[in-house]
């Protein structure tokens, strides 16, 4: 039985990214999945997403191996800018949908399961509380390298 969400405690989460890390989980099976999650404020959006602006929505990962080799030998993380990333999604191939003491944690922590569907996906927080998700069909801004 699972437990129940945590009354108040929503993330949100844009549908783009949620089916991207699905199909990625989906694609490493039987590997694990973990990626850092970064979010955009809802008043970045062009359209009104009926929340408060400053509102954190979930929109893009950054890609595993970005500044690996750094890591490897100095241990710093380099893949992730300062200040981003307090957010993971982390696959369970074989496991529960639940967070484990293996998973590396943050204030917020994604976990799917197979089948791989929206069914399959589950928030937490670092305690391993189960949080609300709500997925937003939404598009989030356009960055460009300036």
């Amino acid at each position: 039985m699972r437990p129940a969400p945590v009354a108040g405690v929503v993330v949100y989460v844009t549908r783009g990214l949620v089916d991207a890390l699905l199909d990625m989980a989906e694609s490493a099976e039987p590997e694990q999945t973990n990626v850092v999650l970064a979010s955009t404020p809802a008043g970045e959006f062009e359209t009104d997403l009926g929340l408060d602006p400053e509102t954190p929505i979930l929109t893009h990962f950054y890609l595993p191996d970005a500044g690996k080799s750094v890591r490897a030998v100095f241990g710093m993380d380099l893949g992730t800018p300062a200040g981003r990333g307090r957010a993971r999604f982390i696959s369970h191939p074989q496991g529960k949908l639940e967070v484990t003491e293996r998973d590396d944690l943050a204030g917020v922590v994604l976990v799917a399961v197979p089948p791989w569907e929206l069914d399959s996906l589950a928030v937490f927080d670092r305690a391993g509380t189960k949080l609300d998700l709500s997925v937003l069909d939404a598009e989030p801004p356009q960055e460009s390298l300036a």
